[in-house]
């Protein structure tokens, strides 16, 4: 019997109990469109994340100050206006494209009859660029307000909305008061938010005001302390490398020999952005797995309705080999009918995979849910292969029926 025989006697058989084929294929059709839908929402974040994490800026490296890890140093040496200064020395650190401070104190903000508390973080004229964060309403610090050590101030969105009530409204020209001196509000920066803490609950004033006016932090070298120094690499290519020659020049400069000794930390967004991804992967495969249930459920679906088929239809089988069909037809047939309804299931779980996509695009728009052809091929191959195993028993068995007691069934 030819192949296309066999194949229009399968097709037959699945259209004259066409409510059960399509109940059948149910199972099929939730299985891979969770699949394919949760991979989607996998992907759609971590491409969310990296484009987070670009805007914050992927060249960024941080260095800071800690707790050395050697048990016989503790003293910490502070990082200074003056090695930030040569650092920004195309001869020290020629892969620094640009450099910017912060010196961070706690102090108290009052303004409209309200006060808050929180840490106040006073930055360079350039903090702002470096950083890749923008003003949603005036201007930033200027080199004229650091020279003059001025009395000038940009808040967050969330420190207006703590003083004024209202995150959207703009205060700019208003005076507030800080630690008890009269600063007046130049600008507010953009909403930034934060996946642990918001950044938006931030007071910035000049770097040389924080130093001098609310603190004094004037190191014996003639420079002063800062508690962030923000870098700013030529590429990302330039990572490691910029990493390495900050590293050399602070080790000289805090006479530090090994490596448990460092008393400062450099840190990139990099590779916080590697770790996310890691685990938005992780979560994404074990989500996937999780919906890979519902194939497993609708494969054994499969073999029910197809064992179930096999009884109904013993006599027929019995009544095909009498009159010559081999035991590799009669297994081929059934074989065919399970992975067509396996196919019909995957090709429908993969439409209602395009509409989970669009609406949960159109729900969170700047989420966007893509069904790649690497999915799609997954699908294709897991629903056939869901057909093929799920199938072949009973397709075995079937072709393994003897004629004599097949033409007996009742």
């Amino acid at each position: 019997m030819s192949f296309t025989e066999i194949l229009r006697i399968a097709i037959e058989s699945l259209l004259i109990n066409r409510l059960r084929s399509a109940l059948t294929t149910l199972g099929i059709i939730i299985g891979v469109g969770a699949v394919i839908s949760l991979v989607s929402l996998g992907r759609g974040v971590e491409t969310y994340i990296d484009s987070e994490f670009e805007a914050l800026g992927a060249t960024l490296l941080e260095v800071s100050s800690t707790t050395p890890d050697s048990p016989t140093r503790t003293r910490i040496e502070p990082l200074t206006t003056i090695e930030a200064r040569d650092l920004t020395n195309p001869i020290i650190a020629p892969n620094i494209r640009q450099l910017a401070m912060t010196y961070r104190l706690f102090g108290t903000v009052v303004a409209n009859g309200e006060s808050t508390a929180l840490s106040i973080t006073g930055a360079s004229a350039n903090y702002a660029q470096v950083v890749s964060w923008t003003l949603q309403y005036g201007t930033f610090i200027s080199e004229t307000d650091i020279e003059n050590n001025a009395r000038v101030a940009v808040l967050g969105l969330d420190v207006v909305e703590n003083l004024y009530g209202d995150r959207n409204f703009n205060v700019t020209g208003q005076t507030i008061r800080i630690n008890d001196r009269t600063f007046t509000v130049i600008g507010i920066m953009a909403e930034r938010g934060g996946a642990i803490i918001s950044q938006d609950n931030a007071v910035f004033i000049p770097l040389t005001t924080a130093q001098t006016r609310l603190d004094s932090v004037r190191t014996s070298d003639g420079g002063y302390r800062v508690s962030t120094i923000h870098l700013e690499v030529a590429s990302e290519d330039a990572l490691d490398a910029a990493r390495t020659e900050i590293t050399n020049y602070l080790d000289t400069a805090h006479d530090i020999v090994f490596v448990d000794e460092r008393d400062y930390d450099i840190s990139s967004d990099a590779g916080l952005l590697t770790a996310i991804e890691t685990i938005t992967g992780t979560l994404t495969v074990f989500l996937a797995m999780i919906a890979s249930i519902s194939l497993l459920v609708g494969g054994i679906g499969i073999m029910n309705i197809m064992l179930v088929s096999v009884t109904e239809r013993t006599r027929e089988i019995g009544l095909r080999k009498a009159v010559g069909a081999k035991e590799s037809d009669i297994l081929t047939q059934f074989l065919i009918e399970s992975v067509i309804l396996s196919l019909i299931g995957g090709a429908l779980g993969i439409g209602l995979s395009y509409i989970a996509a669009l609406i949960g695009t159109a729900l969170y728009e700047q989420l966007t849910m893509t069904i790649e052809l690497d999915s799609i091929i997954l699908a294709t191959g897991v629903s056939t292969f869901v057909g093929i195993f799920f199938g072949y028993y009973p397709a075995r068995r079937a072709a393994r029926m003897k004629p004599i007691d097949a033409l007996r069934f009742e």
